[in-house]
């Protein structure tokens, strides 16, 4: 009962005084606000950069000219002396890899997509018909590209649905002819719809066979290839077996650095984590300045509270209350103060959060162990400086007390 009833009288000290509670909390509502609306939009972009981005699947990696990221100028200068990836390097690799189910290479390019006066600016992709059953590519009708296309260097394409409503609003594409850089092109296949990436749109963009690709933008590009392996397990395995294959036929030294990059997507998220883990640390850093402000704030209007309400002290003790019950007393009203106003910043975190994300595109997910981070944090500043005016509160003597006026 003493506990729940120095909690009543923490919040009938917040009620009495309103204008000054505000004041009070703001620090700690600021800080904690901060790090759970952070902690909300990295969880967000993590599972979004995990779904969408580096969506290679776990039994699938990557062998390019260069790394996928690159995050500083040595490693692009250095990339930019590997040799280029042909056709030649993915087939022997389908053939040596035998942990590999499957190997396929694409090349990607800018163009302007035409049908009859309509036009717009899309990717334009040339695969191996492995490419999107090991990427999942998923089609909505008609059918993809085979191996057929690929040996005929066919004048077939796979489309997005943005070329398809934005070019065929009002019929069906499949078997029409569009335009690529002037080039015609049999539409066959439909992709499914993707949606967007921070407002950019995924589904424009156009597949045709990697070969009908090479005669119009050249074979010189370097390809990058794409391997599914047979099970989880053997992603390291493979990938090494690739390293070998590739290292032997471009004759890199025993001592030297690939001269290509291997990537997989455990590699892309533990970068991305550890970009991210830095920019929280930052940002806890800065709210963290917030929350010992808020708890030097609680410090002193705790201070106060004791000399306002030193005849009340004194009448307690007199009654027969000790020095551990007045301790008890302002430490829960302290840390009571301040979980109130980690409440108040966890709901304004959500609040932002949510319409953050209902007005742009950047994803947000609010995380539970967040919360409890939050009030925790806000409950252990209270207490923490709250120690001293419950200290002085139950260093008091009775008599004095009385006396005050």
């Amino acid at each position: 009962m003493k506990f729940l009833e120095a909690i009543r009288l923490a919040l009938d000290s917040l009620r009495v005084n309103r204008l000054r509670s505000v004041l009070t909390l703001l620090g700690i509502v600021i800080g904690v606000m901060c790090v759970i609306t952070v902690i909300s939009f990295i969880s967000g972009l993590n599972r979004f950069v995990a779904d969408e981005i580096f969506n290679l699947g776990a039994d699938v990696f990557t062998v390019n000219r260069t790394p996928q990221i690159i995050i500083d100028e040595d490693d692009w200068e250095a990339s930019r002396r590997n040799k280029n990836l042909y056709m030649d390097d993915a087939e022997a690799v389908d053939i040596a890899c035998t942990l590999c189910s499957a190997v396929g290479a694409r090349l990607t390019a800018g163009a302007t997509v035409k049908y009859r006066r309509e036009f717009l600016n899309a990717q334009v992709r040339g695969v191996t018909p492995e490419i999107p059953a090991i990427l999942g590519e998923e089609l909505d009708s008609g059918r993809s590209i085979t191996e057929y296309d690929v040996r005929q260097a066919s004048r077939v394409a796979v489309i997005g649905t943005d070329i398809a409503d934005n070019l065929f609003p009002f019929i069906d594409p499949i078997g029409t002819t569009l335009l690529v850089n002037g080039r015609e092109f049999i539409v066959v296949g439909i992709g499914e719809k993707l949606g967007t990436i921070v407002g950019q749109s995924r589904d424009t963009w156009i597949m045709i066979p990697i070969t009908s690709f090479q005669r119009m933008w050249g074979a010189r590009r370097s390809v990058r290839i794409y391997a599914k392996v047979d099970g989880e397990e053997n992603i390291d395995a493979a990938a090494d077996q690739a390293r070998m294959i590739l290292r032997s036929r471009r004759h890199v030294d025993y001592a030297a650095e690939d001269d290509f990059a291997i990537g997989t997507n455990e590699m892309f998220l533990a970068l991305w984590a550890s970009i991210s883990q830095a920019f929280f640390g930052v940002t806890v850093a800065i709210a963290s300045i917030s929350l010992v402000v808020g708890g030097i704030v609680v410090m002193n209007i705790m201070l106060v509270s004791v000399t306002e309400r030193t005849r009340e002290i004194g009448i307690r003790k007199a009654t027969g209350a000790r020095s551990s019950d007045i301790l008890l007393q302002f430490l829960v009203e302290s840390a009571t103060l301040a979980m109130v106003g980690g409440m108040i910043g966890v709901g304004l975190a959500i609040v932002i959060s949510k319409s953050v994300s209902a007005v742009t595109s950047l994803p947000s997910s609010i995380e539970w162990w967040s919360i409890a981070l939050g009030l925790t944090v806000s409950t252990a500043v209270g207490l923490f400086f709250g120690i001293w005016p419950a200290k002085k509160a139950a260093a008091l003597d009775p008599i004095a007390a009385l006396r005050y006026e």
